[in-house]
């Protein structure tokens, strides 16, 4: 059985080395797509426009690649 690859908003920040806000002003904007990068924590029952999310870190990881190589102002978040 393989490792799972959705992560705690927290966990997720930790192992791609950015902030939590940063995470959430990408999800925010768009970066990172809901279903793809992102869903509802399993069993939430926070209001629907303050979810708990998991992120995928593995798509998480090639979206933020991607975006990094198109928008110059998404490097600006990432630590180095």
């Amino acid at each position: 059985m393989t490792e799972s690859q959705w992560f705690s908003e927290k966990e997720a920040s930790n192992r791609l080395g950015i902030s939590v806000a940063t995470l959430k002003l990408w999800r925010e904007v768009g970066y990172l797509k809901p279903g793809t990068h992102w869903r509802s924590a399993p069993n939430d029952e926070s209001l629907p426009w303050k979810p708990n999310v998991i992120y995928h870190l593995r798509w998480c990881k090639e979206g933020i690649e991607y975006w990094k190589n198109k928008d110059a102002a998404l490097s600006h978040h990432i630590a180095a």
